[in-house]
């Protein structure tokens, strides 16, 4: 066979490994002597819908880039990318009267602490005043049927009631095995470090499932789907822990150090990551008492450990 066909055959081979499960073209150009490949770099589409894939492959049946968008289908329903929404493809044409799900950079590590720039001071002076001015509401469909949880009536029937460190609470039935993992690994560490242990033995108030929005927001707290826990010592000897809570008596609520901010230690924010849950700790507006279970924001931000979902 002519060497520069076996070239030929050789690089499309590579081209058609390359792109793999993706209907996003391939475009080849040539030069004299041989082609040459230049593969599309996923969209902010293509890699939010494959995080969300990866965290929940026993749910999504199926993903395809299909009329023009990116699309999961999930319990015979497709949703659409829809910039962010994810929406079925009947509320596609509505989409501007809905907030996108949040995708966002997830740090492996806490970042070092610096100081505010002006610039910054400004914008989170403004997000503050601006917050109960946006009144979009976070789009819940694929959510809803995700966890099969669209109603509060229809959440209680999936909720359990679990003892999670001693403390009795209810969350969804679909992480009550996750947080029994996690809750194995904090007391194995417990029995090496001191830290963890006085952690556990000065935890005061534990919150699972609670039918509530966000505060000052028309949007379910990820609470109210039995997916998040807080976890409040009973003394925090005057530290932070909630930012909205900080604002109301300090308008600088961004200048909070994390010296003056209540964290868990390091090897109990370890432990629920590694079990798909993510640290409120974490976020700009920082709630350091709060884990929510998000997979596919550890898997988005290349962070996701381990096989994450059981119904």
């Amino acid at each position: 066979m002519n060497k520069s066909i076996c070239v030929l055959i050789f690089i499309i081979l590579i081209a058609c490994f390359l792109t793999c499960g993706s209907k996003q073209p391939v475009s080849l150009s040539y030069t004299e002597d041989f082609p040459i490949i230049e593969v599309h770099e996923p969209t902010r589409a293509e890699q939010v819908i494959k995080a969300l894939q990866k965290a929940y492959p026993d749910q999504i049946d199926a993903v395809e880039y299909r009329n023009d968008d990116w699309a999961v289908l999930l319990r015979g329903t497709w949703y659409y990318f829809a910039n962010g929404r994810l929406l079925p493809e009947e509320k596609i044409s509505n989409s501007e009267n809905y907030r996108a799900l949040q995708f966002y950079h997830y740090p492996a590590q806490l970042p070092p602490w610096t100081a505010r720039t002006p610039e910054e001071t400004e914008r989170f002076r403004n997000m503050t005043a601006n917050r109960r001015q946006n009144t979009l509401k976070r789009s819940s469909y694929f959510l809803d049927s995700l966890w099969q949880a669209a109603t509060r009536l229809e959440t209680e029937r999936r909720l359990v009631r679990i003892t999670f460190l001693g403390r009795r609470l209810r969350v969804h039935q679909g992480i009550q095995e996750k947080l029994e993992l996690v809750e194995t690994r904090i007391l194995a560490i417990a029995k090496m470090e001191n830290e963890v242990q006085a952690w556990v033995d000065g935890i005061g108030t534990v919150e699972g499932w609670h039918w509530r929005n966000i505060a000052d927001v028309d949007t379910r707290s990820y609470h109210s789907y039995g997916l998040a826990i807080d976890l409040l010592p009973r003394a925090i000897r005057g530290r932070q822990t909630y930012w909205l809570w900080t604002s109301q008596y300090r308008e600088d609520w961004w200048n909070v150090s994390y010296n003056e901010r209540y964290h868990p230690p390091q090897s109990v924010i370890n432990a629920f990551e590694t079990y798909g849950f993510i640290w409120g700790g974490k976020w700009l507006l920082f709630d350091t008492m709060h884990f929510e279970y998000r997979p596919e924001i550890l898997a988005f931000n290349d962070l996701l450990k381990t096989p994450v979902f059981s119904e």
